[in-house]
C-alpha cells in the first residue's frame, strides 16, 4: 500500500492518497503565520486504517517546517495534539491553548 500526503493549496486542504485514490483530507485556512485546521474527513472505505493519523502527522510536520502556528479547531487534529503533547503542543501558541482545552 502506497500512501502520499500533499498540500492542495488551491482547495486549502491537505489530502491523503492511498494507491492513487483520495482517502481523506483536512480543510485549513492560513492567516498570516497561523494555520487553522477546521475539518478532517476519512472517506468511505478507508476508515479504521490509520489514514487520518498519517494525514495529521504529515500536516503538522509541514506546519512546523513552514513555521506556522497551529489552531486546531478540528477535534481530530486537537485530539492528536492532546495525546502527543511532547510532539505537537509547541505548535499551538500558548495564548490559544486554553480555548482548545490544551495544557498551557
Amino acid at each position: 500500500m502506497n500512501r502520499t500526503v500533499r498540500d492542495n493549496a488551491e482547495a486549502s486542504r491537505y489530502e491523503i492518497f492511498e494507491d492513487g485514490r483520495l482517502a481523506g483530507f483536512t480543510d485549513y485556512r492560513i492567516t498570516g503565520k497561523k494555520i487553522a485546521f477546521n475539518h478532517t474527513e476519512t472517506l468511505d472505505g478507508f476508515t479504521g486504517r490509520g489514514v487520518a493519523g498519517r494525514l495529521i502527522a504529515e500536516e503538522l510536520a509541514d506546519a512546523r517546517r513552514r513555521n506556522l502556528a497551529v489552531l486546531p479547531f478540528c477535534p481530530v487534529v486537537r485530539g492528536t495534539i492532546a495525546r502527543q503533547p511532547e510532539e505537537y503542543l509547541d505548535l499551538v501558541p500558548i495564548e490559544d491553548r486554553q480555548r482548545f482545552n490544551l495544557p498551557a
